[in-house]
């Protein structure tokens, strides 16, 4: 397989879940995103949003994961970093995002997709309920910070009906 070729959504799931099993014993939290979790029936690229165990404790990258992520050949994003695009195996692009844990919930909806729903629905959702985004974490107009370690507290948050991931395009 040669990148920016798509193949059938139950390929591409046997994938990420390889992934997902190399990821887990580093991280307290794993998503499948973007194509994958909406359920399309092809599939270009992995997206898998994470949280290493070392970030809920310190901003030092874990040696774990980075013994994991360096196995597959780097395209962008230099350990330690919040996001890296690496190249698996089999020829699929991956793309990791390890936000700051209090924008965990944000990142996992916005990297969820579509891009035209997260544009035109989530973000204007946010700013309405008086938010805004910076590196990730949501605001209040003050400034303060406003943790969302999870999906539905993002919705709950922001006052949006939940949308099931198959669901979010326009």
């Amino acid at each position: 397989m040669s990148t920016g070729t798509r193949i059938p959504l139950a390929e591409a799931c046997a994938i990420a879940d390889d992934v997902i099993t190399q990821l887990s014993p580093h991280c307290s939290k794993l998503q499948i995103a973007g194509s994958i979790r909406r359920r399309r029936h092809t599939i270009g690229d992995i997206e898998i949003v994470c949280l290493p165990h070392a970030y809920e404790a310190s901003p030092l990258f874990p040696t774990g994961i980075a013994t994991v992520v360096n196995q597959w050949e780097k395209i962008k994003g230099e350990l330690p970093c919040r996001y890296t695009q690496r190249l698996l195996p089999c020829g699929m692009k991956l793309d990791l995002f390890m936000p700051d844990p209090r924008g965990y919930g944000p990142q996992v909806a916005i990297r969820t997709g579509s891009a035209d729903w997260c544009k035109k629905v989530l973000a204007p959702a946010w700013v309405r309920a008086g938010f805004r985004s910076k590196d990730g974490i949501l605001h209040r107009a003050d400034g303060s910070v406003v943790p969302v370690y999870n999906e539905r507290a993002l919705f709950e948050l922001i006052g949006l009906k939940w949308v099931a991931p198959e669901d979010r395009e326009v």
